[in-house]
């Protein structure tokens, strides 16, 4: 198994941003037989999950971030402590994930931050070269939901040129800082081409809903397998947190033989990526993939398939 490092020696073959070819990025595990039509998936999968990596590291603001810290300093003045807390996400955070991911044979959907991706490239560049998804995840960590709809536009525009910059490919899916989309959000997501959105907690599986006559494709969230609502927080350990998220699995898969399900799991690029929670997800996904059926894809690949699917619910 390659590790990053070994990934980086090799990584100049691949070609610049600009050469990264999005047929090459979209391996996904083998399906399983296909089951009763309209009840499981339509590539014959029992369980599909789909994993999140946030790229926000670089992105927040100088005043007063989110972070464990006490958010007391007056205005003007810069947070260091604050600061090196999210620079762990992408010097130690980012790369260790990447390496389990590769180790466990699992691709994974990275929410990029625009102007977190602006000032590490050559990071979202890998992410990408590595066969994940780079998804849209706003211009910089700011609120849009207040934003006119011109401006909002700019503002997604923004982020999505960023990442496409960096990594080549034009992001398809979007997510909101903190879930807050507007009332206009939909609107102007497709029309600057996106598939899908995950800013909705409503269901355990992807559903279509109709954006100015055309479907558009919701593919849901969570925050209770969440590392920033349950680690930074409730202050869950590592422990906790795998246990919670193992017996969501274990529901989720008791009603897959019945029904369509996938199982949403978030990671933070600071938080998700420390040691202790690495070490617990890679328990976590060695256990997961002991269980006939599940599969793990990447988010544009869900939406493309529920899209195809006559029998994805509507709304």
């Amino acid at each position: 198994m390659a590790t990053r490092k070994e990934f980086l020696k090799t990584a100049g073959l691949v070609g610049l941003a600009g050469m990264v070819s999005p047929a090459k990025v979209m391996a996904q595990s083998a399906p399983q037989p296909s089951p009763a039509s309209g009840r499981h998936w339509a590539d014959g999968s029992r369980l599909i999950v789909s994993v999140s990596m946030q790229f926000e590291a670089g992105g927040q603001p100088d005043d007063n971030p989110e972070s464990p810290f006490p958010r007391n300093m007056p205005r003007g003045y810069r947070d260091l402590p604050a600061a090196t807390w999210y620079e762990y996400g992408y010097k130690e955070g980012i790369p260790r994930m990447l390496d389990n991911w590769d180790k466990h044979g699992i691709k994974v959907t990275s929410h990029m931050v625009g102007s977190a991706v602006e000032k590490h490239p050559a990071l979202a560049r890998e992410i990408v070269q590595r066969g994940h998804e780079a998804a849209a995840h706003g211009r910089d960590w700011a609120s849009q939901y207040m934003l006119p709809y011109e401006d909002e536009k700019r503002f997604i525009l923004d982020g999505m040129e960023a990442v496409r910059k960096a990594t080549g490919v034009t992001p398809v899916g979007y997510n909101a800082n903190w879930m807050r989309r507007g009332e206009n959000t939909l609107n102007i997501l497709q029309e600057l081409g996106f598939l899908y959105h995950i800013d909705d907690l409503s269901r355990d599986e992807p559903f279509i809903t109709k954006v100015n006559n055309v479907d558009f494709v919701v593919v849901p969230y969570t925050l209770r397998c969440n590392d920033i609502q349950l680690v930074a927080g409730q202050w869950f350990s590592s422990d906790q947190f795998l246990q919670q998220v193992k017996m969501e699995f274990d529901q989720l898969y008791e009603e897959a033989a019945h029904r369509r399900r996938m199982m949403s799991i978030s990671f933070h690029d600071r938080i998700g990526g420390t040691p202790q929670l690495v070490k617990a997800t890679s328990e976590l996904l060695t256990y997961m993939k002991q269980h006939p059926g599940v599969v793990f894809k990447r988010k544009d690949d869900i939406a493309k398939m529920a899209l195809a699917d006559k029998s994805t619910i509507r709304e």
